[in-house]
């Protein structure tokens, strides 16, 4: 049996964990820093996060727009997500809002890869019902 990964749900999955991680975690876990753990606002952890779902990103994308749709949206609405996503890590005041906005528009472009993807002609023909 063969098994195949779906990049566009994993980029999803990715882009969820890392907005958990940044918006909910401080209000959840306020209290690590009291026993030494400090994975909040941790720049390795952060800049970590941000470049696996950039490469989880670049990679699903560039699968589905080369061997299936040949759309240049969902890469241009991901890279959009990928700007506000590392601003934010400069933008500290305007965290949340370009957390938000990265958040939303990398999440669209998985979608939207997704969607083209299945409704290509290629796709079609490989799964037929």
């Amino acid at each position: 049996m063969k098994l195949k990964a779906n990049w566009d749900g994993l980029g999803i999955i990715t882009s969820v964990a890392c907005a958990i991680h940044c918006a909910l975690l401080p209000a959840l876990l306020s209290s690590l820093p009291i026993f030494g753990i400090n994975i909040i606002h941790d720049p390795s952890f952060e800049w970590f996060m941000i470049l696996l779902a950039i490469g989880i990103g670049i990679y699903a994308l560039k699968h589905g727009y080369i061997k299936h749709h040949r759309n240049p949206l969902p890469v241009l609405i991901f890279t959009i997500g990928a700007i506000f996503l590392i601003a934010k890590q400069f933008f500290r005041n305007y965290e949340t809002v370009l957390l938000l906005l990265a958040v939303t528009a990398i999440i669209y472009a998985h979608f939207q890869n997704y969607r083209f993807c299945h409704k290509s002609r290629c796709s079609s023909i490989h799964h037929t019902h």
